[in-house]
């Protein structure tokens, strides 16, 4: 295997930051033949590119990421990015906030089904934080 390229690095530790190193690390072990270069892809292009940009804050990004996700109905990504608001500094008005334009924009339906996800996610953040 070859050495990682410096956007995989600096994808990698902005994954970390973003998700939790406990999370990447899981992703990480469950890597194999089959997964290894979409794994690469994603660390690279959205870790390494997108989310490593200055331009907006990882709190903005965060917003415009659960907004997207929550639209487009991947419902297990937004569970991932609402509990990644504990390290991006999105609040719970701004989960909210975002979850109300999804309801203009995409729909009441996807709202409302990631409103559900959120309050669970947000409950089980809650309930980790106090054991």
């Amino acid at each position: 295997m070859s050495e990682p390229s410096e956007r995989y690095k600096t994808g990698m530790k902005t994954r970390r930051a973003v998700l939790g190193a406990h999370y990447v690390d899981a992703a990480v072990a469950a890597t194999d033949e089959f997964n290894a270069d979409f794994q690469t892809l994603i660390t690279e292009s959205a870790w390494g590119s997108v989310w490593s940009r200055e331009t907006i804050s990882k709190r903005e990004r965060s917003m415009l990421t659960i907004a997207l996700l929550a639209a487009l109905g991947h419902h297990d990504e937004v569970s991932m990015h609402v509990r990644a608001t504990k390290n991006t500094g999105a609040s719970i008005d701004d989960i909210k906030e975002a979850l109300l334009h999804v309801a203009i924009y995409a729909g009441v339906p996807a709202a409302n089904h990631a409103f559900k996800i959120a309050r669970t996610a947000l409950a089980e953040l809650d309930a980790e934080s106090k054991a």
